[in-house]
């Protein structure tokens, strides 16, 4: 039986953490001298407070334990209550025109996805351009903490982390207490903030742009300051932080971790790292052949374009320099493909993500290769462990539903009049919390002539990204329900 007092509880939570996040804004409003934003994020604040704090009262001696299902309705409503609320300072400020706009530009923020609905962004309050990037900062941390600290509590840390993104490893293994795996969470995520922040500031980027931009680059969002997003900073110190921060943030986590404790055999011995790292270096190298090649790029901005796009799509961040639709026909196809993969598990970057299609394709080759042999026990390891099958084949059908989510978006989209190439790399870049696409929502472009049902439809698109498919797939069976 579902306790619904527990997951009222925890969302009362998220709620209070929103409402100080609200006052945290309206002081960067005031320090920026622009009281009426601030009175705007403190009338937001008040509302969202006092509705955490009513339905917590209550509940605050219910018991803190939960199990599974309640595990995966917290999260949901995590998204969804923080994406609702989010939506306050947008249509109370009136920044937008609809409850639609307000809501598809708050699910893209805490969905990590850059898809804006604005066109001028430089002429909105500071206010609310630090909360975009704030929302994207705490969902990326959200997406990795809900992965490595609900689902723990809910199995007793005794439970293969492929399947909550630590790549093979046992929760006990790692930290000790689940309150530990949140602390050095923070910990290592509000460190590479701080520092990329000095680092871009060094580039002679203001500090709030540059902490604005850490934000959003370490949780793998990609919300800019400015209109034309990186491409706005011609300083090749910026892009070249900038690229190396999207890598990193797309990285396991956990990584860090063990960097921190000087373990680098973990690190080095990591397939999942070595994979992601050769397949950044060599898409990057034929794209930035390509461009000075068949585009005229000069080799330095050939090479700059190449790494820089390929680590921003593949990351999932979505920051662009330059209209990458324009590049030709098969850079467009690597770009679309790298929009399928992600990034590493265990971090905040979207997409399949380069574990499950490591498991995916040995699965591949040990069906071939019974063909042959029937009767041989080959099954699919990672770093030299044996992955349980029951984990196999939910990859493979998260996989499968994965495809088969994209190619229904495509549908929708083209039902709204939108060319292919346009609703499929929409599809895919909603899916997988990237944001712009290739056409008419292409780098440079905004969504605001997207009509209110399709922002919805798209919104939803995100979220499901976001909660990875299956998380959000499981409320539509009935089994889920039942004691």
């Amino acid at each position: 039986m579902l306790n619904f007092r527990i997951v009222a509880r925890a969302i009362s939570q998220v709620l209070i953490l929103e409402g100080f996040l609200f006052l945290l804004t309206a002081g960067i409003s005031l320090l920026t001298d622009e009281r009426q934003t601030a009175a705007v994020f403190l009338y937001s604040a008040l509302i969202t407070l006092v509705t955490g704090i009513l339905v917590f009262t209550p509940l605050r001696n219910t018991e803190k334990t939960f199990g599974t299902r309640e595990g995966y309705i917290i999260s949901l409503f995590t998204f969804l209550m923080f994406s609702l609320f989010g939506t306050l300072p947008f249509l109370l400020g009136h920044i937008t025109g609809s409850f639609a706009d307000a809501l598809f530009e708050s699910i893209s923020g805490f969905t990590t996805t850059n898809a804006t609905i604005f066109r001028d962004i430089e002429s909105l309050p500071k206010g609310i351009l630090f909360w975009r990037c704030l929302t994207q900062w705490i969902g990326g941390f959200v997406t990795i903490s809900l992965s490595l600290y609900v689902l723990p509590i809910s199995r007793s840390l005794n439970i293969q982390l492929p399947t909550n993104e630590f790549s093979g490893q046992t929760a006990d293994k790692i930290l000790p207490k689940t309150m530990d795996i949140a602390k050095r969470l923070a910990t290592v995520y509000i460190s590479l903030t701080l520092i990329e922040t000095v680092l871009l500031m060094l580039g002679r980027m203001s500090l709030f742009d540059a902490f604005c931009h850490s934000m959003s680059t370490l949780s793998t969002g990609g919300f800019s300051t400015r209109n034309n997003g990186i491409a706005a900073f011609t300083s090749p110190w910026i892009r070249t932080v900038i690229t190396l921060f999207m890598f990193l943030a797309a990285t396991n986590i956990s990584l860090f971790y063990f960097a921190a404790k000087r373990n680098y055999r973990k690190i080095f011995q990591n397939d999942e790292l070595k994979i992601y790292t050769v397949i950044v270096l060599t898409i990057s190298v034929v794209v930035s052949v390509i461009l000075f090649f068949h585009q005229k790029s000069g080799p330095g901005g050939a090479v700059s374009d190449g790494f820089f796009h390929v680590i921003s799509i593949l990351t999932t961040t979505g920051y662009y320099t330059t209209d990458y639709s324009h590049w030709g026909s098969f850079p467009v196809l690597i770009i679309i493909i790298l929009m399928f993969i992600g990034g590493m598990t265990g971090s905040a970057s979207g997409g399949i993500k380069i574990t499950r299609l490591i498991i995916v394709i040995k699965n591949s080759r040990s069906v071939i290769r019974r063909l042959v042999h029937p009767s041989a026990y080959l099954p699919v390891r990672v770093e030299h462990r044996i992955i349980p099958e029951n984990i196999v084949i939910n990859l493979l059908v998260f996989t499968a539903i994965y495809l088969i989510m994209a190619c229904l978006g495509t549908l929708v989209i083209s039902m709204m009049d939108y060319d292919i190439l346009t609703s499929l790399s929409t599809s895919i870049s909603m899916l997988g919390n990237i944001g712009p696409g290739v056409g008419t929502f292409g780098p440079f472009s905004s969504f605001t002539e997207v009509s209110n049902t399709g922002k919805l439809l798209l919104s939803g698109l995100m979220l499901t990204g976001r909660m990875e498919l299956l998380a959000v797939m499981v409320f539509f069976t009935r089994s889920f329900y039942k004691k």
